[in-house]
Order: structure tokens, then sequence, then C-alpha cells
């Protein structure tokens, strides 16, 4: 019973993170399409700059539930996954310095070098994310003593560079709404421009996914077995129509609220598929790796329940308070004037 609360947990996590930081991910990977002034890019960096350290504490605590909760999954993952999470790790830190660094020099030219750098690495970013979860729901091949099989290029099979495309353009959409939210005048039209543009790319994308699926993996074997499941993405479709529902009715926070639907019934969709399974191994059904039997004892995942039930909420709270201060509408001249602002 433990083992499968916390799978959820760890699910729900993943989930936190790709809705936090995905509209992060996305902005900055429209970033050279969205804006061509000083102005307009001041604005799209502003809209993540108060969130996107806070958000990434979702990515470290999916990682940290996954050494805790499952520690030879962790192991196993983190050492069949070396390159592509290392290529991620290195991303998310350039991205940081992006923020930090652009600003420093009063110069066109350097501020450029950084725009690119932080476009670059948050594409890339979104891109890793969809390759090592395609991959994971597809299997990678591990044998019974963990050790991995392959190369960089085994990651790269054509299910899971489709799903590298479709977070990016997932992350996209969700930033670019997060944009309808933040801003208004031009700003704003523009971002529902990408909108419209990314809207019906994602619902192909979606679909394209869910055949690919079927095809490549056997994530599907779930759902036949407990057709009640198909709710998972029943939600995801709903949330992607929810997006346009609320967009038509001019309220762009509820359009974001249902891309996190959307994301969160994408990622239980694999999630839910892959049960117990963490870490399925494409050489032999006995290496894979199940929430029962990679996981810890009893009492560490007692201990830790509790731990969670008392900070996950304080940390929930902290964000949606984070989030409420910086609920403003930003504006180009605001944003030059602030001495504070990215």
């Amino acid at each position: 019973m433990l083992e499968t609360i916390w799978f959820i947990l760890w699910s729900l996590l993943w989930a936190l993170y790709f809705i936090l930081d995905g509209f992060d991910l996305g902005i900055g990977s429209l970033l050279p399409f969205a804006a061509k002034n000083e102005g307009e890019r001041r604005i799209m960096y502003n809209a993540t700059g108060p969130f996107w350290d806070g958000n990434e504490v979702w990515l470290i605590s999916a990682g940290g539930v996954t050494f805790a909760a499952f520690p030879k999954t962790y192991a196993v993952m983190f050492s069949a996954l070396y390159v592509p999470l290392l290529l991620l790790l290195f991303m998310l830190i350039f991205r940081a310095v992006s923020y930090e660094f652009r600003n420093k020099v009063a110069s066109s030219f350097w501020r450029s070098i950084w725009d690119a750098v932080h476009f670059l690495t948050n594409s890339i970013a979104a891109i890793l994310l969809g390759v090592a979860f395609a991959n994971l729901f597809m299997g990678i091949p591990i044998d019974a003593e963990g050790i991995f099989h392959g190369s960089l290029l085994t990651f790269l099979s054509p299910y899971a560079l489709a799903g590298g495309v479709f977070f990016l353009v997932i992350f996209c959409l969700h930033g670019a709404l997060w944009l309808c939210f933040r801003t208004e005048g031009d700003m704003q039209e523009k971002a529902l421009s990408f909108v419209q543009l990314l809207w019906p790319l994602a619902l192909i994308l979606l679909l394209a996914f869910l055949v690919l699926t079927w095809f490549c993996t056997d994530l599907f074997d779930n759902y036949l077995a407990n057709p009640v499941l198909l709710l998972i993405p029943a939600v995801a479709l709903a949330g992607l129509i929810g997006i346009k529902a609320m967009l038509r009715k001019a309220k762009p926070l509820l359009a974001w609220a249902s891309s996190c639907v959307f994301i969160i019934g994408v990622t239980f969709f694999g999630v839910a598929g892959m049960f117990p399974r963490m870490l399925i191994s494409s050489l032999s059904p006995e290496a894979t790796l199940t929430a029962f039997n990679s996981a810890s004892s009893e009492l560490t995942l007692t201990i830790m329940l509790y731990v969670a039930l008392v900070m996950v909420p304080i940390v929930l709270a902290y964000q949606f308070w984070c989030y409420r201060l910086f609920s403003h509408k930003l504006d180009a001249e605001q944003v030059m004037a602030d001495p504070h602002a990215y």
C-alpha cells in the first residue's frame, strides 16, 4: 500500500514540475519568435523571473523522492540515463545564468548572447524531458544487475524524439497562455496568436503520440485491463478543449489552469500505463524495476509520508503567496524603469 501511495506522489511531483517549470521552459523557447524589441524581451523574462527558481524545487523533490522512496530505481535510472540527465542539468544551470547575467553589462551584443543561451537551454531542456519520459514509457536496455546496454543514440528512437517534440509544443503552449495572463495590449495579442498556432498542433501531436504509444509501448495493457483508467486521457483532452473555451470567454488565467489539467492528464497517462513499473527493461521483464521491488523499507516510507504531509502543503502555500504577489500585469515601460527587474 505504501509503495502505491509513493508511486502516486512521485507521479504527482513530476506533474507539478511540468506545470510550474513548463511555462518557464515554454516562454524561453518562444523568446526569439515572440519578442522583437528589448521591451518585449524584458516582459518575457519578467513573466517568469520571480518564479523559475522556485519552480525547479519540484524537480529536486521528484528526484529526492526517487532517491528516498525507490533507491534502486534511482541508482539504475541515474546510471542508465546519466548522459541525458547531465545534459538536462547543464541546460538548467545555464538557463539560471542567463537570467542573472543578461543585464550585468549595458551592451546589446552581451544581451543577445544571453538571449540565445536562454532560448537554447529552455528549448533543449524541454526536448530532453520529453525524450527521457518517452524512453521510460518504451523501456531501456538494462539487465538484471541494472547495467545499461546501449549508447546515447539508444535514446534517440523515433518514438523518443516524438516525445521530445510533443513536450516542447506542450510547454510552448503553456508558456504562451501564461503570457496571455501576465501581459496586455500588443504583447497579449502576440501571445494569443501563438496559442492559436500551437493549440491545433498540440492536439495533432497528442493524437499522434497516443497512436505511437499503442505501437511502440505496452502502456495500453493497463488501460485494457482497467477501462476506468481511460478517464485519464479523457481528462487530458478535456483540459486541451478547456483552453479554447476559456479563451473564448476572455479568461486567460482559467485557460492556463485548463492547460495545467492537460499536463496532469498527459503525465498520469504515461505513469498509469507503467504502473507498477518505474524502469522498464527492454531486455527482460525480470530486470524491470517496479514500485514494489525497488522501494525502501516500510518504516522509511512511513516516516517520509508524515514529513511530506507536513512540508508539501507549506511549500505549496508559499508558492501560492509568491504567485499571488507577482500576479500583476507587465508592461514594457514599467519593466524598463524598474532597477530590480530582469
